[in-house]
């Protein structure tokens, strides 16, 4: 075992150990690749641990707590999609990052009891590993039937939609490059064009081509290992630096590697392309950035 695996299980424990004296923690519990078998933890992953409490907000308004677990370096909390439901993450001595998640105990309660959401069975569907449990709901995650790992492909709308969305960003990113905006076209390039556009174009074209089993994760992860290969020496030129004519090389690059990934999707799904707004668009933005860089 390594020196930063093992650093991470020490710190688990100290984590178990302070927990169980807390009477207003009832539960924790570890995801992730920390509890994967399908890409399971190295010395680069984090650690993803929630907790379940009667008192989440006491751990946000004083962080001394966390010097039970050991040294660190910086904290700083975010909001999860609930409005009860926090994210302290902890960056600890040695580099050690720690997504700690604060849950009210009764939201637990009320999952258990009601049925779990797609968002959190979608969540614990790739492993987690329970280390707290005073109220016995380890027999309840038990009993769970947890359904195989799937990949929706896109309805015709939801397709559309992205395409769409995709050349009308490019209109956009376009007025700000002409305008002088550099920061904010960068932005609309690798940002809206690519992370919010590009991105999904890549998942439903890899499940459209390699078939629905096709694991393409969330957010990017593992992206090498299940985009496409044209698509991933795409990649290799979309996006920019902070320059203009380098923004006007990255957004033609990123609208070509779009379109053909659309195109066959949208093949592959039996679906229109919107050929003349993707031509529409495509000329309206050689011309307004004709006089920025060269291609």
């Amino acid at each position: 075992m390594s020196t930063v695996m093992a650093a991470y299980d020490h710190l688990i424990e100290c984590f178990v150990a302070w927990a169980e004296a807390q009477p207003d923690i009832r539960a924790a519990l570890i995801l992730g690749s920390r509890t994967r078998v399908d890409h399971p933890a190295d010395e680069w992953s984090d650690l993803d641990l929630l907790f379940f409490t009667t008192d989440p907000r006491r751990y946000v308004a004083n962080t001394d707590w966390l010097r039970n677990l050991g040294p660190y370096w910086l904290i700083f909390f975010e909001p999860e999609v609930s409005g009860d439901t926090m994210e302290c993450s902890v960056l600890f001595d040695g580099a050690l990052d720690v997504d700690f998640v604060l849950i009210p105990v009764e939201a637990l309660r009320n999952l258990l009891r009601d049925g779990l959401t797609p968002d959190v069975m979608a969540a614990i569907s790739r492993g987690f590993r329970i280390i707290v449990d005073k109220d016995g709901f380890s027999d309840a995650f038990k009993s769970l039937s947890l359904p195989p790992i799937t990949h929706e492909l896109p309805s015709e709308g939801a397709f559309l939609n992205v395409v769409n969305d995709f050349w009308y960003r490019c209109v956009w990113t376009a007025k700000k490059l002409r305008r002088g905006e550099t920061w904010t076209a960068r932005g609309g390039l690798d940002r809206y064009m690519a992370w919010h556009c590009l991105l999904p174009m890549i998942e439903w074209h890899a499940r459209a081509t390699k078939g629905q089993e096709c694991d393409t994760w969330h957010g990017g992860r593992f992206l090498e290992q299940w985009a496409d290969a044209r698509a991933l020496e795409g990649l290799r030129t979309a996006c920019s630096h902070y320059d203009g004519a380098d923004i006007r090389r990255g957004m033609v690059a990123t609208m070509e590697l779009f379109r053909w990934l659309a195109k066959e999707t949208a093949e592959r799904l039996g679906y229109p392309y919107p050929v003349s707004g993707d031509e529409h668009v495509t000329e309206w933005v050689r011309t307004c950035l004709s006089e920025i860089g060269t291609t």
